[in-house]
C-alpha cells in the first residue's frame, strides 16, 4: 500500500520486520527483493511521485571543495535514477583488490562473489548482462575505428546504457501495490533511535511537512538513501553513542569519494578520422543498448608505477559539438518516446554512431539540470537562434551516408579518488526545515588522484604518437592550478564504507553496521573504494545480495553470521 503522510494524522501502528530508508536503486532494488516473501517491509521515500518546492529544499549540503550539485540529491520516488543517463559498468578486478600503494584498499569481497548478483541485476532491472562487457562479438559490432592503434600501456573498458535507463520510481513502483509492503511517502527519516543498553536500533524519528512527526518501528533498518544522508542519519542518531550510530571509532563520514570528471586535453590528429563507433559512441538498435570505449592505464601498469584507475574517452569534435542549442534538442528527442524512435527508425536494424556525447548516455549539465517551465521554453528558443547548426545536425544525425571528417577530440577525463579519511561528511550548524543538521561533505583530489589522470593522458600521448595518429596537446600534466578535473559525477561513495575491520570500516561485508546488529547501509557509501566506473550497476548488485541475505537470516536475525 501507498501512504503519504502530508495526509495522515497517526503514526503507523504495526511493527515491521524490515524499514528501509529511501527509494532509489539501492532502496527500491531491497524492496523488490524482500516483497512478497511473507516479511513485513516499509519504505520511507522523503520525496513524492515529483519534485516539490519543500523536499527541494532539503536538499541543501554545505560544500568544501568540489561542489555537490543539488540534483544529484534527488527527493522523489525512485531517488537519483530519476536524473541517471543509464551508463554501467562494473567494476574492475583491481577495483577489489588490496593494493599497496593506495591506503586503505581492498575489499571484503571479491568480485567473483559479486558476478551471479551483476547477472540478477540484468535479469530483474534491465542492466547490461556481465558477458556484454566482455563479449568481443558484441564489442566488434562497434570498433570499427579506422587508425586507431593497438594499444600497449593502455586497455581498453566499456560502458553501456540500457535505452530508456531504469527508472524506479516510474517502472518499478508497482511493486508497492503487493501485499506485505507499504511505501510512505513524505517520510523524511532525521535519526533512528533505539536502546542504549544493547545498542538495537527500535524506531525511525519521521518527519512530514507540516511538523508533524511520527515513528516507524522495525526490527530491522536499511539507510539506502545514499552516500550523503546514510552517514548524515547515522551521525544525527546518538541515542547508544554521543559521536553517532556506529560511529564509536569515528569512522562514519569518513572516506568519502566522487568521480570528478571534466573535459581537458585535446588530440589533434594527423590525417581525419571517418568512423570509429567503439571510441565515439554507438547505439546497437539490434540491442538496444548505446555504448562507448574508455581507455585506462593498465593493470600491470598500475602497480608498477602506483596509480590509481582513472580512464578517458574520445569526444570527436564536430561543427555543433559543445553547442547549447544541440544539447537543448537531444533534452527533448530523450524525453518523448515518439521522436527517439522515429530517429531509430530512420535507422533501421543496424549500429547508429553517435554524433554527440550527450547521446550516449552521459547527459550534459544543461540537460540534466531541473528546469521550470520558462527554462523549457528558453531551451526550445536557443534551438529556434542556431536553427540552421540544428538542421545541419539533424540531417547528419539522420543521413549519415557518408562518415564525417574528424580532425580533433576532446578528451572527457574520469578520476578514481583515493579513500582518504580527511575527505568526509559531518553535520553543521545550519539547520534545515526539519531542524536536522546539514552536511557538511569537505572532499578535494588528492595528489595521488591528480597523477594517476595525468598518467592515462601521458600514456595516450606517447601511443598516438607512437603510431603516427596525432598528438595530444594541452595535457593535464600541464595543467597548473586549480586542477581542472574538479566537477561532480554524482556518484557518493565510501562514508559507510564495508570492511572487516571496525577501527577503519563502519560496516561488515554484508553492510551491517559493526556496532549495532540490526542496522544496514545499502548503496554506495559502503564501497571501500570507488574504481572510476559509474556505480549503480554495483549499488544494485550488492542491494540485492543483501535483500537474499536478509532472507536467510532475518528469522533468526541475532544469530545472522558475517
Amino acid at each position: 500500500m501507498v501512504y503519504d503522510l502530508c495526509g495522515m494524522e497517526a503514526s503507523p501502528e504495526q511493527c515491521y520486520d524490515v524499514c528501509i530508508v529511501g527509494s532509489g536503486p539501492a532502496g527500491g532494488t531491497l524492496a523488490h527483493v524482500l516483497a512478497g516473501r511473507g516479511l513485513k517491509v516499509c519504505v520511507l521515500e522523503s520525496g513524492s511521485h515529483r519534485p516539490e518546492r519543500f523536499t527541494d529544499k532539503l536538499r541543501e549540503v554545505e560544500s568544501r571543495g568540489m561542489l555537490i550539485k543539488e540534483y544529484s540529491r534527488e527527493r522523489v520516488l525512485g531517488g537519483a535514477s530519476s536524473t541517471w543517463a543509464g551508463l554501467s559498468s562494473p567494476l574492475d578486478p583491481v577495483d577489489f583488490r588490496k593494493r599497496e600503494w593506495v591506503p586503505w584498499s581492498g575489499w571484503p569481497v571479491a568480485r567473483e562473489e559479486l558476478i551471479p548478483w551483476y547477472r540478477e541485476a540484468a535479469r530483474q532491472f534491465r542492466f547490461p548482462a556481465p558477458e556484454l562487457f566482455r563479449d568481443k562479438q558484441w564489442m566488434e559490432l562497434g570498433a570499427r575505428a579506422e587508425r586507431f592503434p593497438q594499444w600497449e600501456a593502455l586497455q581498453e573498458k566499456i560502458f553501456v546504457a540500457p535505452e530508456p535507463p531504469p527508472d524506479y520510481g516510474r517502472e518499478f513502483a508497482r511493486i508497492y501495490e503487493g501485499e506485505g509492503i507499504d511505501l510512505f511517502m513524505h517520510a523524511t527519516v532525521t535519526r533512528l533511535e533505539g536502546s542504549r543498553e544493547n545498542g538495537r536500533a527500535e524506531a525511525a524519528s519521521v518527519m512530514a511537512p507540516g511538523g508533524k512527526a511520527f515513528s516507524v518501528h522495525a526490527r530491522v533498518f536499511v539507510l539506502a538513501c545514499g552516500g550523503i544522508e546514510n552517514p548524515r542519519i547515522l551521525l544525527n542518531s546518538t541515542y547508544a553513542c554521543p559521536g553517532g550510530l556506529g560511529n564509536d571509532r569515528d569512522q562514519v563520514g569518513r572516506y568519502f569519494m566522487n568521480h570528478p570528471k571534466n573535459n581537458f586535453g585535446v588530440v589533434r590528429l594527423s590525417a581525419p578520422i571517418g568512423e570509429a563507433p567503439g571510441y565515439f559512441g554507438f547505439l546497437s538498435l539490434k540491442t538496444g543498448h548505446a555504448a562507448y570505449v574508455g581507455l585506462r592505464v593498465s593493470e600491470v601498469l598500475q602497480e608498477k608505477e602506483g596509480l590509481l584507475n582513472a580512464y578517458v574517452r574520445f569526444e570527436p569534435v564536430f561543427n555543433w559539438s559543445g553547442r547549447e542549442s544541440i544539447q537543448a534538442l537531444q533534452f527533448f528527442v530523450k524525453r518523448s518516446k515518439l521522436l527517439l524512435r522515429a530517429v531509430k527508425g530512420a535507422k533501421g536494424k543496424r549500429v547508429m554512431p553517435l554524433r554527440d556525447y550527450s547521446e550516449t548516455g552521459d547527459d550534459s549539465e544543461l540537460m540534466n539540470s531541473r528546469k521550470s517551465f520558462g527554462e523549457i521554453a528558453g531551451m526550445a528558443g536557443k534551438i529556434s537562434m542556431d536553427l540552421p547548426m540544428v538542421m545541419y545536425y539533424v540531417y547528419n544525425r539522420l543521413f549519415d551516408r557518408k562518415p564525417l571528417s574528424v580532425r580533433e577530440i576532446w578528451l572527457r577525463n574520469f578520476m578514481e579518488m583515493a579513500p582518504d579519511p580527511t575527505n568526509r561528511v559531518s553535520l553543521g550548524d545550519k539547520m534545515d526545515a526539519f531542524g536536522m543538521p546539514l552536511p557538511v561533505v569537505r572532499h578535494v583530489p588528492g595528489e595521488l588522484d591528480k597523477r594517476s589522470m595525468a598518467a592515462v593522458q601521458r600514456y595516450l600521448g606517447q601511443e598516438l604518437e607512437r603510431s603516427g595518429l596525432g598528438r595530444l596537446a594541452d595535457r593535464l600534466e600541464e595543467a597548473t592550478d586549480p586542477w581542472p578535473v574538479d566537477f561532480d559525477a554524482s556518484h557518493h561513495m565510501g562514508a559507510t564504507r564495508m570492511g572487516n575491520d571496525p577501527a577503519t570500516s563502519v560496516v561488515d561485508r554484508h553492510g551491517r553496521l559493526h556496532f549495532c546488529d540490526n542496522v544496514y547501509m545499502a548503496g554506495a557509501s559502503v564501497f571501500p573504494t570507488s574504481g572510476s566506473a559509474n556505480p549503480t550497476y554495483t549499488i544494485v548488485a550488492l542491494a540485492i545480495r543483501l535483500g537474499e541475505h536478509l532472507k536467510r537470516n532475518l528469522p533468526c536475525h541475532h544469530e545472522s553470521s558475517n
